[in-house]
Formats: structure tokens, C-alpha cells, sequence
């Protein structure tokens, strides 16, 4: 059972919330919800899709940071040397900007649909932007 339903292009993901790790995190992305936007391929960081966020003050600082998130992890960089963000892996990933490796905070991990991230993510190189949503279940 998860927390959360994420649709990003044809895909529906089922994922759960990092509470205990990353409750400062999960507590802004839930006061965010219901989410829209697109996701991107990232530039810099391999197989993954990212949100850009510009220079959104979140108020947050690093917990359960990573660089290196794995396979239906997201995480949320909440700003600082490069813009602020959020990313989902669907491959191998060494989170980074063209300032250098970075470490974001890892608040979600999909569940369910986990077959589907890697069509995502070559849908998103090869066509382009995304429509993603994030909804409470």
C-alpha cells in the first residue's frame, strides 16, 4: 500500500512517503499536494526526469541526502549551489548540475509500476516534456 498516486505521461506509479527519514521534506511536498507540472530529461545526472524549480525557496535544508538515488526513488534539491528541483531516477544516476555532484533528499520511493520507469524515462528523452501529477491516495 502506498501513499501516493504519481501519473507522469501514459505511466500510473503507486509510491510511499520517506516520513521517518525525510519528515521535514514529506511534510512540504504534502502541503504542495495535489501536484502538476513536467518532467524533463535531466542534462547532467543520467537516467533520470527532473521538475526545475528555479530559485523556489522550499525552506528546507538537506536529510536524507543522496547523489546517488536508485531506480524509483525521488528526490528534492532544495537549492543552493544549482537550482532548486525535484528528480526521479529511473536508471543509474549520479545526481549532478554543471556546478558538480550534488546530494538531494530522498522523501519518496514508488512502489508500484516500478516496470514502467524506464519506458518513462525514454519517452521523456525521445519526445520530450512529460505532464507529471502527484495526488494523496
Amino acid at each position: 500500500m502506498g501513499d501516493i498516486r504519481i501519473k507522469a505521461g501514459p505511466y500510473s506509479f503507486i509510491a510511499s512517503f520517506e516520513s521517518e527519514a525525510a519528515p521535514k521534506t514529506v511534510a512540504k511536498f504534502k502541503s504542495m499536494l495535489p501536484y502538476r507540472e513536467r518532467i524533463i530529461h535531466v542534462r547532467w545526472s543520467g537516467q533520470g526526469c527532473w521538475i526545475p524549480l528555479g530559485d523556489l525557496d522550499l525552506g528546507l535544508g538537506f536529510e536524507n541526502a543522496t547523489s546517488y538515488p536508485a531506480p524509483g526513488q525521488i528526490i528534492l534539491y532544495p537549492g543552493g549551489v544549482s537550482e532548486t528541483e525535484i528528480l526521479l531516477a529511473y536508471g543509474s544516476v549520479c545526481f549532478a548540475s554543471r556546478a558538480g555532484q550534488l546530494a538531494g533528499n530522498h522523501f519518496l520511493s514508488i512502489t508500484e509500476g516500478l516496470e514502467n520507469l524506464m519506458a518513462l524515462g525514454q519517452l521523456t528523452l525521445w519526445h520530450g516534456a512529460q505532464d507529471i501529477s502527484f495526488e494523496l491516495l
